[in-house]
């Protein structure tokens, strides 16, 4: 039993002491990013999901919600008659 005990702030000493060495060795390196999916191709997408999304809740909204059929939506008349009753003329 001749070990000597150490106290905790001992070892927190030891431990800064220890990632301090290891940082002065370690040299300085500039992280690159590689983007997996471009700028322009995510802006791209994100179009066309809004477009999808603004498209498929029309058609829930207007042929399950509102009592229509659903390939009603995409016809220019049905949006037409919406913005006749909209403007009210």
């Amino acid at each position: 039993m001749s070990e000597q005990v150490k106290t905790r702030e001992e070892f927190k000493k030891e431990k800064v002491d220890s990632q301090n060495a290891a940082e002065e060795v370690r040299p300085v390196t500039k992280r690159v990013r590689v983007r997996l999916i471009p700028i322009w191709l995510r802006l791209i997408l994100l179009v066309m999901s809004i477009f999808i999304c603004v498209m498929a809740g029309s058609a829930v909204g207007y042929g399950m919600l509102g009592g229509g059929k659903i390939a009603d939506v995409f016809k220019e008349s049905t949006w037409t008659h919406i913005i006749d009753l909209v403007d009210k003329k």
